[in-house]
């Protein structure tokens, strides 16, 4: 459900409202009952949502169910913003949801926004975000996030780092794992046999042959010839103020960008209702909507779930194609 004093419950009730998304799937929401059940009403929505236990996952049989933590003992009127009480809560929900994944349990994941000063303030200081939680519980190597949109797939080298950290963390490894990963999504996950990828440079003109910084010969470019070495079919690295006009062109299947606000402020300006954040590199499928928690608008019946939805449909769609991938 997210951090509960956001727009959480609001979009996965906005989303569950449609009958054609909920017979499609199993839905079991990792959250608080009296809050998704306070906000139906409120939006005048008649969702069947039974209401069980969060560690009876096992025994739950309903279509449609949340998996309540009364135990939590959070009061009736959440603060609107960030506190500790919303890292605790939207922490235990995540932590849940991958127990009952690693666990065969359910199928996907779709995480509603959490706020990274929420879990800070409950001493979460470990994780910036839903990606890295993730890559540590599941013990994967290297994940990425893509942005999967109708125009554009975007596919970040790094996540949640400030600007002036990026310089040191950028490697050839930080730029060939993202493009690996982006090729295999594209081949097993979106069904193109040989997808086209693009990179973009760090800097201005893609350092316009070393006049405005180095790392795209030192760093990109190299990773750039092992990707293309190991018969991947990416180009770069190229100026991202013109990269992202190609690719929506449809010159490119996905682009790599090398931080964070490079890859998502193209992304949010032509899809934001629409866009995706999928989570590539982990043993099962995980979604979220590409916004975060609204604090500013939590609480009054306003927030857009169109994101959510489509984090549904998509995470629906990856689940079974990869469950018809393995039973051949």
């Amino acid at each position: 459900m997210g951090d509960p004093c956001g727009v959480g419950a609001e979009i996965i009730v906005r989303a569950l409202a449609d009958e054609q998304l909920r017979q499609r799937a199993r839905f079991r929401i990792f959250g608080l009952s009296e809050q998704l059940a306070y906000t139906a009403d409120s939006l005048e929505l008649n969702l069947p949502m039974y209401r069980d236990r969060h560690e009876n996952i096992r025994r739950c049989d309903r279509d449609l169910a949340v998996m309540d933590y009364d135990d939590l003992a959070l009061p009736a009127a959440m603060p609107r913003g960030p506190s500790r009480l919303g890292g605790q809560a939207s922490m235990a929900f995540c932590l849940d949801a991958i127990e009952a994944a690693r666990e065969g349990l359910i199928d996907a994941v779709v995480t509603a926004p959490i706020s990274k000063e929420s879990w800070r303030k409950a001493r979460f200081r470990k994780y910036p975000g839903h990606t890295e939680l993730l890559k540590d519980k599941f013990g994967v190597r290297n994940v990425a996030m893509m942005f999967v949109s109708t125009p554009l797939k975007v596919v970040l080298a790094t996540i949640h780092l400030g600007l002036m950290q990026i310089r040191d963390a950028l490697t050839i490894g930080c730029v060939f794992n993202p493009i690996e990963l982006a090729d295999r999504a594209l081949r097993e996950w979106f069904g193109l046999a040989r997808p086209k990828l693009a990179v973009c440079g760090l800097n201005p003109h893609a350092g316009e042959s070393g006049q405005f910084g180095d790392e795209e010969t030192r760093i990109i470019e190299p990773a750039v010839l092992m990707a293309q070495e190991a018969g991947m079919n990416v180009e770069g690295p190229f100026p991202a103020d013109t990269l992202f006009i190609k690719a929506t062109e449809g010159k490119y299947d996905g682009v790599v960008a090398m931080y964070h606000d490079q890859g998502l402020i193209p992304v949010k300006l032509l899809a934001w209702r629409e866009a995706v954040n999928l989570t590539l590199g982990l043993p099962v499928v995980r979604t979220s909507p590409d916004h975060g928690t609204a604090f500013d608008i939590a609480g009054k019946n306003i927030a857009d779930h169109g994101s959510m939805s489509a984090a549904m449909n998509l995470a629906i769609d990856l689940a079974i194609r990869g469950a018809a991938a393995r039973t051949g």
